[in-house]
């Protein structure tokens, strides 16, 4: 392929990426001003996703159409659980509601797992690659609002040094170039990922819903 699959699911994912960028939860979030109950349920609700999709990779390691993107050191499900447990107690996952549109990815991870496995490599790169870009400005901005001390609550976005989260960069992008040997096979990944944005959008859609109706609400008395 002329254009590498990195550079197609850059451009051919680029408004949905941009949208959800704007998406009134993101905004809450990169502006500093989302609450602790708000972002402890966007991690709980993010963690079934995260837990479905490294199962899936980690199952489907010697499938060659995943093998070049599964590395451990991207794998954030323990981190997740780990900033939870912090900021909210180990009783989340009974306390947090998790949303439909959450369970029905996870759902479709599983599934592609039994049947399409090379497509997760779709959402590998909404997750990873969206993560490795932006975690250390995202850590700050959520230390900053809920008060948290360095490197406390925000291990989600913790890669370990800059040369080392940059390095996990440019493998997992040398790896999308060996995992699409046809025109077909990149097609299939981006179609993915497209699926990806929008199962994000769903969520992020909920889960601001459910804030803004606990925010109407006030206070329980």
């Amino acid at each position: 392929m002329s254009v590498t699959l990195a550079e197609r699911l850059r451009s051919e994912t680029r408004a949905q990426h941009v949208e959800l960028e704007r998406s009134a939860l993101m905004q809450q979030l990169l502006r500093g001003r989302m609450p602790q109950p708000t972002y402890c349920a966007l991690l709980r609700n993010l963690h079934p996703i995260y837990q479905a999709l490294e199962a899936g990779l980690a199952a489907c390691a010697s499938h060659p159409g995943v093998a070049p993107v599964c590395s451990p050191a991207l794998w954030r499900e323990p981190a997740l659980r780990a900033d939870l447990d912090l900021l909210h107690g180990t009783d989340w996952p009974r306390d947090i509601a998790m949303q439909s549109s959450a369970a029905a990815y996870a759902r479709r991870l599983a599934a592609l797992v039994e049947g399409q496995p090379e497509r997760l490599v779709g959402h590998a790169y909404v997750r990873y690659l969206g993560d490795l870009s932006g975690g250390q400005v995202l850590a700050r901005i959520v230390s900053e609002q809920l008060g948290l001390r360095s490197g406390e609550g925000v291990r989600f976005y913790d890669f370990g040094r800059f040369d080392e989260a940059a390095a996990l960069k440019q493998r997992f992008r040398a790896g999308l170039e060996a995992v699409a040997a046809t025109e077909a096979d990149a097609d299939a990944v981006i179609d993915e990922a497209r699926r990806a944005f929008a199962m994000h959008a769903e969520l992020f859609d909920q889960l601001h819903a459910g804030a803004s109706t606990r925010a109407a609400d006030g206070p329980v008395s």
